[in-house]
């Protein structure tokens, strides 16, 4: 059973794809797990157990189980699904590292930080070559947008109008498809990156990615969510910011926080009514619910 891990691994991501799951970061999260597992040696069913110890080995190396709750959470789905050709296969629950905690409060960056990063990832690449400026129109869009990770990296090049500043988001978290307006300064950024992502050789074809991999062997192809994440995390610790969260460190995810806590802020200020507002906001980032702000 063991050995055919990868094989029911990429069985489970190819048939989920077919309904519509994009999958980006479950399916790096699986296939390290599947080659956690064969290098183990673990032989017969899929244990708790086994999943807790390799979510406990995230890269980040966080000691919070929060953190290790998540990414066991990753491997559910998989588990439940891997039950119809091992029976014994367990499916790890949410209260595997403790007691169910409530969602955790992010780390709302200051627009200092904000600038801090995008200068940090604009000086990526000593060289002045496109790696850097990858990484900080990336972390600038999600900043100025309020979009998901996963949504920014699954851009393709027809998904986003610079004539008129409006971004396609397609198959979002929900299923749904969204149009995203553009505020004019993140337009003539995207302006920019654009025409040196071209300028370095890359495809302009409409179903190419948008944000694209610039090491040799990946230039060109659709940038990995693991790799930004790594990027992310060695920005973080070199500028030494200090967590305002209740998470284990400030996330890329926490941009998408920052972008809608800002917004409510500036409509009180300009005496908008919040609660008549709320609905356009849900509807921009894609939210199902307005409870989910």
């Amino acid at each position: 059973m063991t050995d055919d891990l990868t094989v029911f691994v990429e069985r489970f991501l190819t048939e989920r794809r077919r309904l519509g799951f994009q999958l980006t970061s479950c399916a790096y999260s699986l296939r390290s797990f599947a080659e956690r597992v064969r290098a183990s040696g673990h032989r017969g069913p899929l244990t708790v157990e086994v999943m807790a110890r390799w979510a406990r080995e995230d890269s980040s190396r966080s000691d919070q189980p929060r953190a290790w709750a998540q990414r066991l959470r990753q491997l559910r789905s998989f588990a439940r699904w891997l039950r119809q050709f091992e029976p014994s296969t367990e499916v790890p629950d949410d209260s595997t590292f403790g007691r169910r905690q409530s969602r955790g409060t992010p780390h709302i960056y200051s627009e200092y930080q904000v600038g801090q990063l995008l200068a940090a990832a604009r000086h990526l690449d000593a060289s002045r070559g496109l790696r850097g400026v990858v990484y900080e129109t990336l972390f600038g869009l999600i900043a100025s947008t309020g979009l998901r990770v996963s949504e920014a990296l699954a851009l393709l090049v027809g998904d986003v109008d610079l004539r008129h500043g409006v971004l396609t988001i397609r198959r979002t978290k929900f299923g749904k498809s969204r149009a995203v307006p553009l505020h004019p300064s993140t337009t003539r950024a995207l302006i920019q990156y654009r025409a040196k992502r071209d300028q370095a050789g890359a495809s302009s074809g409409a179903d190419e990615p948008f944000f694209i991999g610039t090491r040799v062997d990946q230039f060109g192809k659709p940038l990995a969510a693991h790799q930004v994440r790594c990027v992310f995390a060695v920005i973080r610790r070199n500028l030494g910011w200090v967590n305002r969260g209740s998470h284990h460190a400030p996330r890329i995810h926490d941009l998408r926080h920052t972008f809608v806590v800002r917004r409510i802020l500036l409509w009180q200020q300009e005496q908008v009514d919040v609660d008549q507002a709320m609905l356009s906001l849900s509807t921009y980032v894609g939210h199902a619910r307005v409870a989910a702000h």
